[in-house]
């Protein structure tokens, strides 16, 4: 077990009838416990057996992602897909039963109330009327998927995919970025009838889904399928608006001052990722050099990341090159029987290659941690709002180490992502504005939706211009936003994490040590308390006061303004 490496890992297919007698089993033995060690003892083999579970379906979903043309991985990740929704209803009896024991004050005291929090969501977001609309999710969200891994984009001579083209967002020549960002439009636009077809089901679909289950749509299932316990819609619109006012007009600053260094009359889409006229900080090396200088950044950064870094490159438990036939996406993802992480993404050859191993390791770090301070699986995963606030804190955490990955054009690193970090927001919320807005109001056409994005474009990113490129001017960026397809309501996390990785930087710079045992009880705990809860462990403030934008983004923003005087 010590010495395993992820690609020699064995699949064997899940035997899911199989698995619902043993639940069953495992229901009917925690109705008859004479006594809590009895009942306790039923539970942690219940545990078990959901973390082979989940491990060895992980492995098919990995594995497919690696290589999206396998067909092997294709079936098994369908057939894990069809029948999850299936065997859930056994699940659930079982989550019942533990919520119903006459032990559960023993249960509360030894694992916490949060264990019964996240029980009663599981409860309230499944009704077997809905396994039929689960399956035909899952089947058009990979639809989707498959269409951006298989994306094949002439340019230039080349045939690339939808990491390759955006490497040439940054060229120097402009109109090489515009033709490079036509291209990437193209592709949308060829696939436009398609991805307004997909949405248009997932929409219905899920919209069903909440009806099933009470409500009037499924915005209310999206958020609780996201962990929110102690928050809602009303919070959540605060805190967009508080972005508009607060983070909108920095943003139109930090994009007229890029104008003037760049040369130009006003900034169009093509040049935004063009942050320097004498070019964008670069990886020093190749992709094994990038992965390299991350293990000397966290053998730097603490003991704890020493240990974890050796453990993820020892267990080969990363992919990050890009290849033909990868799913375009990144992700951390866990192997719970292992108590491993794996992260997954594809480097490109600019900043973007830094980003992935600090966010996604920084998520990996988070799960490491939690997988080894917490006693159940319930525990090891986070509510997706925390979990942000790791991988983004990460990323800040390791400013201080951006010499080894960019060697002197380390500054122009840490402007550009900085201001990334600001300009991303204001498209973030209207990401989570959108999702609402096409849930709500069901019966738009596809053609009114993408109209509905282009108001959201003027409302939250009035700087934006497309310089004729027809597709994204009236509204079709939207499309490459795969979160709006594969996970509903989860974008807006992005968003609030910022305030709290905005938070670590400030924190960070007024004392480094108290700033890093505030961010490992962030990641110890896990997800055994709530997002209130743990924002209050790890000294945080909670986004959506009145003031929490502005004062998370100050010391950001004093930087920004500092920095565009040099550049």
């Amino acid at each position: 077990m010590e010495q395993f490496k992820f690609e020699y890992l064995e699949y064997v297919r899940p035997d899911f009838d199989r698995l619902g007698q043993i639940v069953d089993g495992y229901t009917d033995r925690l109705k008859k416990a004479a006594s809590y060690e009895e009942a306790k003892a039923v539970f942690l083999e219940q545990d078990e057996t959901s973390k082979k579970l989940t491990t060895v379906c992980t492995i098919a979903s990995v594995r497919h992602t690696l290589d999206t043309t396998d067909e092997f991985y294709e079936k098994e990740d369908e057939y894990i897909n069809e029948q999850i929704p299936v065997v859930m209803p056994k699940l659930l009896a079982f989550s019942e039963a533990l919520s119903e024991s006459s032990f559960r004050p023993e249960f509360e005291k030894e694992y916490g109330k949060q264990l019964f929090v996240s029980l009663d969501l599981q409860k309230k977001t499944f009704c077997e009327a809905n396994i039929p609309l689960m399956q035909k999710e899952a089947k058009l969200t990979d639809e989707y998927q498959k269409i951006m891994a298989t994306a094949e984009i002439p340019f230039e001579g080349e045939t690339l995919n939808l990491y390759g083209i955006q490497k040439h967002f940054e060229d120097a020549d402009r109109e090489k970025r515009r033709a490079a960002v036509r291209a990437y439009s193209d592709f949308y636009h060829a696939n436009e009838t398609r991805l307004e077809e997909i949405w248009d089901e997932l929409i219905q679909v899920r919209n069903e889904m909440g009806r099933n289950l009470g409500y009037d749509n499924y915005v209310p299932v999206g958020y609780m399928n996201q962990g929110r316990t102690d928050y809602g819609y009303k919070e959540v619109a605060a805190f967009r608006e508080q972005v508009r006012r607060e983070i909108v007009p920095l943003c139109e600053k930090l994009y007229e001052a890029q104008a003037k260094r760049l040369g130009v009359d006003e900034i169009y889409f093509y040049d935004e990722k063009r942050v320097f006229a004498d070019g964008n900080a670069v990886p020093a090396g190749d992709d094994d050099f990038m992965i390299e200088q991350a293990r000397e950044l966290y053998h730097e950064l603490s003991p704890e990341t020493a240990e974890f870094i050796d453990f993820m490159i020892d267990h080969h438990l990363m992919d990050l090159k890009n290849k033909p036939g990868k799913a375009s996406t990144g992700y951390m993802t866990a192997l719970d029987e292992y108590k491993a992480p794996y992260v997954f993404s594809c480097f490109n050859q600019t900043i973007f290659d830094a980003q992935v191993l600090t966010h996604e390791l920084g998520h990996a770090f988070a799960g490491y941690q939690a997988m080894r301070h917490q006693p159940i699986s319930n525990y090891y995963s986070e509510s997706t709002d925390i979990a942000e606030i790791h991988s983004m804190s990460m990323e800040q955490f390791a400013y201080p180490y951006a010499e080894k990955f960019f060697k002197d054009q380390a500054d122009k690193y840490r402007f550009a992502h900085l201001q990334e970090a600001i300009t991303f927001v204001p498209f973030g919320v209207a990401v989570d504005e959108f999702q609402h807005i096409c849930y709500e109001q069901p019966q738009l056409t596809p053609k009114e939706r993408t109209l509905e994005w282009k108001k959201l474009e003027e409302k939250y990113m009035p700087w934006r211009k497309y310089d004729a490129d027809d597709f994204f001017d009236r509204g079709g960026l939207w499309y490459h936003k795969l979160h709006i397809y594969l996970y509903p309501f989860y974008y807006i996390n992005y968003t609030l994490t910022t305030m709290g990785a905005m938070e670590f930087k400030k924190k960070d710079r007024e004392d480094h040590k108290k700033a890093w045992e505030d961010y490992l009880k962030l990641c110890n705990c896990g997800g055994s308390i709530s997002y209130l809860e743990t924002l209050k462990l790890a000294n945080l403030s909670v986004p959506f006061e009145e003031g929490s934008v502005a004062k998370a983004i100050s010391i950001a923003k004093e930087d920004l303004m500092e920095e565009m005087k040099k550049f």
